[in-house]
Protein backbone atom coordinates (compact mmCIF):
# COMPACT_ATOMS: atom_id res chain seq x y z
CA UNK A 1 0.00 0.00 0.00
CA UNK A 2 0.81 3.46 -0.76
CA UNK A 3 0.80 6.66 1.27
CA UNK A 4 0.33 10.19 -0.16
CA UNK A 5 -0.09 13.57 1.13
CA UNK A 6 -2.80 16.02 -0.27
CA UNK A 7 -3.03 19.15 1.20
CA UNK A 8 -6.43 20.88 1.15
CA UNK A 9 -5.93 24.80 0.56
CA UNK A 10 -7.34 27.57 1.87
CA UNK A 11 -9.56 27.96 -0.99
CA UNK A 12 -11.10 24.56 0.23
CA UNK A 13 -11.43 25.86 3.92
CA UNK A 14 -12.80 29.05 2.61
CA UNK A 15 -15.52 27.75 1.13
CA UNK A 16 -16.71 25.55 3.22
CA UNK A 17 -16.35 22.34 1.38
CA UNK A 18 -13.90 20.18 3.47
CA UNK A 19 -16.07 17.62 4.24
CA UNK A 20 -17.50 17.21 0.39
CA UNK A 21 -13.40 17.05 -0.69
CA UNK A 22 -12.91 14.68 1.71
CA UNK A 23 -16.02 12.17 1.49
CA UNK A 24 -14.75 12.35 -2.33
CA UNK A 25 -11.26 10.12 -1.49
CA UNK A 26 -13.53 8.63 1.12
CA UNK A 27 -16.11 6.80 -1.23
CA UNK A 28 -13.41 6.18 -3.84
CA UNK A 29 -12.26 3.93 -1.07
CA UNK A 30 -8.74 5.65 -0.36
CA UNK A 31 -8.14 5.24 3.61
CA UNK A 32 -7.30 8.09 5.51
CA UNK A 33 -4.01 7.51 8.08
CA UNK A 34 -3.34 11.03 8.95
CA UNK A 35 -5.55 14.25 9.14
CA UNK A 36 -4.63 17.85 10.99
CA UNK A 37 -5.38 20.99 10.49
CA UNK A 38 -2.40 23.64 10.51
CA UNK A 39 -1.50 26.96 9.04
CA UNK A 40 1.52 27.36 7.27
CA UNK A 41 4.39 29.15 7.68
CA UNK A 42 7.09 31.02 5.20
CA UNK A 43 9.61 28.67 6.00
CA UNK A 44 7.64 25.65 5.51
CA UNK A 45 6.15 27.07 1.91
CA UNK A 46 9.89 28.02 0.69
CA UNK A 47 10.63 23.98 1.25
CA UNK A 48 7.45 22.95 0.15
CA UNK A 49 7.61 24.82 -3.21
CA UNK A 50 11.47 25.31 -3.28
CA UNK A 51 11.13 24.88 -7.32
CA UNK A 52 9.11 27.67 -7.68
CA UNK A 53 10.16 30.09 -5.19
CA UNK A 54 12.78 32.14 -7.25
CA UNK A 55 9.19 32.64 -9.98
CA UNK A 56 7.95 35.53 -9.85
CA UNK A 57 4.69 34.40 -8.89
CA UNK A 58 5.55 32.55 -5.35
CA UNK A 59 4.38 35.82 -3.52
CA UNK A 60 0.85 34.85 -4.74
CA UNK A 61 1.38 31.31 -4.42
CA UNK A 62 2.52 32.09 -0.35
CA UNK A 63 -0.14 34.72 -0.02
CA UNK A 64 -2.89 32.16 -0.95
CA UNK A 65 -1.16 29.70 0.95
CA UNK A 66 -1.13 31.18 4.10
CA UNK A 67 -4.85 33.05 3.56
CA UNK A 68 -6.33 30.91 6.43
CA UNK A 69 -5.08 27.44 7.72
CA UNK A 70 -4.96 24.49 5.75
CA UNK A 71 -6.00 20.64 6.24
CA UNK A 72 -3.01 18.31 5.78
CA UNK A 73 -3.86 14.27 4.81
CA UNK A 74 -2.26 11.08 4.67
CA UNK A 75 -4.16 9.03 2.24
CA UNK A 76 -3.50 5.23 1.87
CA UNK A 77 -4.14 2.94 -0.96
CA UNK A 78 -2.79 0.51 -4.12
CA UNK A 79 -1.03 2.73 -6.11
CA UNK A 80 -2.44 6.17 -3.87
CA UNK A 81 -0.26 8.65 -5.72
CA UNK A 82 -1.87 8.16 -9.41
CA UNK A 83 -5.49 7.10 -7.97
CA UNK A 84 -5.16 10.52 -5.97
CA UNK A 85 -3.86 12.77 -9.05
CA UNK A 86 -6.44 11.38 -11.02
CA UNK A 87 -9.42 12.25 -8.44
CA UNK A 88 -7.66 15.68 -7.85
CA UNK A 89 -7.69 16.40 -12.04
CA UNK A 90 -5.10 19.07 -13.81
CA UNK A 91 -3.82 21.88 -12.09
CA UNK A 92 -5.96 24.43 -13.90
CA UNK A 93 -9.38 24.04 -12.07
CA UNK A 94 -11.09 25.97 -15.83
CA UNK A 95 -9.04 23.26 -17.79
CA UNK A 96 -10.28 20.16 -14.95
CA UNK A 97 -12.54 17.54 -16.28
CA UNK A 98 -16.30 17.62 -14.57
CA UNK A 99 -15.97 14.40 -12.27
CA UNK A 100 -12.76 15.61 -10.92
CA UNK A 101 -12.26 17.48 -7.56
CA UNK A 102 -10.88 20.62 -9.13
CA UNK A 103 -13.03 20.35 -12.32
CA UNK A 104 -16.34 20.69 -9.75
CA UNK A 105 -14.96 22.91 -7.30
CA UNK A 106 -12.08 25.19 -9.39
CA UNK A 107 -11.80 27.58 -11.69
CA UNK A 108 -8.27 28.77 -11.12
CA UNK A 109 -5.06 27.70 -11.66
CA UNK A 110 -4.06 28.83 -7.74
CA UNK A 111 -7.43 28.48 -6.13
CA UNK A 112 -7.44 25.02 -7.38
CA UNK A 113 -8.70 23.28 -3.84
CA UNK A 114 -5.66 20.81 -3.39
CA UNK A 115 -2.60 20.04 -3.77
CA UNK A 116 -1.46 16.29 -4.36
CA UNK A 117 1.99 14.82 -4.28
CA UNK A 118 2.72 14.29 -7.93
CA UNK A 119 5.06 10.68 -7.21
CA UNK A 120 5.73 7.97 -4.78
CA UNK A 121 9.56 9.82 -3.78
CA UNK A 122 7.95 13.05 -3.64
CA UNK A 123 4.97 12.02 -1.26
CA UNK A 124 7.88 10.64 1.22
CA UNK A 125 9.09 13.61 1.67
CA UNK A 126 6.10 16.14 1.48
CA UNK A 127 4.48 13.48 4.65
CA UNK A 128 7.72 13.94 6.91
CA UNK A 129 7.30 17.58 5.92
CA UNK A 130 3.70 17.75 7.63
CA UNK A 131 3.87 15.16 9.84
CA UNK A 132 5.40 13.34 12.71
CA UNK A 133 5.69 9.35 12.62
CA UNK A 134 3.29 9.46 15.34
CA UNK A 135 1.00 11.40 13.27
CA UNK A 136 0.53 8.68 10.72
CA UNK A 137 -1.49 5.66 11.72
CA UNK A 138 -1.65 2.14 10.28
CA UNK A 139 -4.83 0.34 11.16
CA UNK A 140 -6.64 -2.35 9.58
CA UNK A 141 -9.86 -1.76 7.54
CA UNK A 142 -12.39 -4.20 7.30
CA UNK A 143 -13.15 -3.09 3.78
CA UNK A 144 -10.08 -3.71 2.15
CA UNK A 145 -12.11 -7.31 0.61
CA UNK A 146 -14.92 -4.92 -0.57
CA UNK A 147 -12.36 -2.81 -2.27
CA UNK A 148 -9.21 -5.01 -3.50
CA UNK A 149 -8.97 -8.17 -5.05
CA UNK A 150 -7.49 -10.50 -2.58
CA UNK A 151 -4.93 -11.30 -5.51
CA UNK A 152 -4.25 -7.12 -5.09
CA UNK A 153 -3.57 -6.93 -1.04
Amino acid sequence: MEVTLVILKPSAVQRKILGEVISRFEKKGIQIVGLKMMQLTDETLEEHYAHLKDKPFFGRIKDSMQASPVIVMALKGLDAVNVVRKLTGVTNGRDAQPGTIRGDYGMSVQENIVHASDSPETAAIELKRFFSDNEIFNYSSFLLPYLYANDEL
